[in-house]
């Protein structure tokens, strides 16, 4: 592998990503296309952008002429897609776009890569695509499909059609599914970022329901180790699901980081629930483990420790990161709740 064009390269995972690939593999020039929405942002990037094996190209994955030309241009022999629109609560207000990017986006890059004949197609997917689980079992890579929200049916539709690109048109490919991620850059609509973010600011910490749906954690660093892994040894047409091992009922969570910022749990708000919300996922990572010889780097305890240290020190950044779409969206949807 030369020259790695990675696209959704801006946003959270996408930006962790590329600064580890920039940082640990210098041999690797890394075409970083990003179309810049709500979510990606050059300050995810500060310090990369000036790299001289780094080239950052705004644009959209759904526009074919950029695509192909990029891979021409700069003789991309391997393709890391992590653009997608991914909130599963904005995909139940406005399913349409996760459907345009997710999966016609998808579309758009497959049909560029099988005419330049690339390496490596690596689509990186999400556990929410296998559905929800009971209070025992974990999700295989043999597990069935069944999304259960418009943002995890978009992510199935992109990952069928990956690999009916391979199979159709012989397109060497892989697919990653990962638990729920976590760490620095990570836009406050999520979670973690959401919760720290409110508890500094002494505001309501919405959660929905009682609590107790439960997600396995992964930090944002070691799910990039583990694409890389799979990116680079791994053989085509292989699935692999990507956890953190830690499964937390969300409350849990969220009382953590509140006795980490010395904040009272006072400031827990129980909000109506979602739509359709998955009450439990669990990822069984042991192909990987076993296969390509990963494992995570931290137990959650110290990788939740790391990012809430993370935003106390960049504060500028989640300050101007939140005085935009972001308050807005949230300020509506909780009103009145």
């Amino acid at each position: 592998m030369n020259t790695l064009l990675v696209t959704g390269g801006a946003g959270f995972i996408g930006a962790n990503f590329v600064r580890m690939v920039l940082d640990e593999h210098k041999d690797i020039k890394v075409v970083n296309l990003d179309v810049l929405t709500y979510a990606g942002n050059l300050e995810n990037l500060d310090g990369y952008l000036d790299r001289d094996n780094h080239v950052f190209v705004k644009g959209d994955i759904c526009d074919e002429v950029l695509v192909k030309k990029l891979l021409e241009d700069h003789d991309v022999d391997c393709i890391v897609n992590f653009a997608a629109e991914s909130h599963v609560d904005r995909s139940i207000t406005g399913p349409k776009i996760f459907i345009d990017t997710n999966v016609t986006g998808t579309l758009t890059l497959l049909q560029a890569a099988r005419d330049k004949q690339v390496t490596r197609f690596l689509q990186v997917s999400t556990d929410e695509v296998y559905g929800s689980l009971g209070k025992e079992g974990m999700f295989t890579e043999t597990t069935n499909l069944s999304p259960n929200s418009p943002y995890s049916a978009s992510k199935a539709s992109a990952d069928h059609l990956v690999a009916a690109f391979g199979h159709t048109f012989g397109l060497p490919y892989n697919i990653t599914r990962c638990s729920n991620n976590y760490g620095a850059y990570q836009f406050p609509e999520k979670l973690i970022p959401l919760m720290i973010n409110n508890a500094l600011h002494d505001k309501a910490l919405p959660v929905y329901g009682d609590g107790m749906n439960v997600r396995d954690w992964l930090f944002v660093y070691d799910h990039c180790t583990a694409i890389w892994k799979v990116l680079t040894e791994a053989k085509a047409g292989q699935v692999y699901n990507i956890g953190g091992c830690n499964e937390k009922p969300n409350l849990e969570v969220v009382k953590l980081i509140l006795a980490h910022l010395n904040k009272p749990e006072s400031l827990i708000q129980y909000v109506k629930d979602r739509p359709g919300h998955d009450q439990r996922y669990a990822i069984d990572a042991s192909k990987l483990m076993t296969e390509l010889h990963w494992a995570p780097s931290v137990t959650f305890e110290q990788g939740i420790a790391r990012t809430i240290d993370w935003y106390l020190a960049h504060s500028d950044w989640l300050n101007h990161i939140v005085s935009g779409d972001y308050q807005n969206y949230y300020d509506s949807m909780y009103q009145g709740r």
